[in-house]
């Protein structure tokens, strides 16, 4: 199966609460790669790329989210597959 890379938006309550070290950490355990960073808007956003079933589990652990955060809204884009990235990073 080949990799597929997805931009993500996540709205509500995701600032403070620890989701970006989260979202880090539920993309390693699933082999996923990438960024996460916080927006200016109160928003987190990021990339994520792996195969589709590890996209998939990454994205409904983020749709959750840690337990502080109250997630309203996951917005989601396919995005060019990226070649030589290998881990998932927090951004500034």
């Amino acid at each position: 199966m080949s990799p597929q890379r997805i931009y993500f938006l996540v709205h509500g309550t995701v600032q403070g609460v620890n989701f970006r070290y989260f979202t880090q950490k539920k993309a390693t355990e699933g082999g996923v790669t990438g960024w996460v960073r916080n927006t200016d808007s109160g928003k987190v956003e990021g990339e994520a790329q792996g195969s589709p079933d590890a996209i998939k589990q990454f994205l409904k652990h983020i749709d959750q989210g840690p337990s502080h955060a109250k997630v309203v809204k996951l917005d989601k884009e396919e995005r060019d597959v990226k070649d030589g990235e290998s881990n998932f990073e927090v951004r500034s």
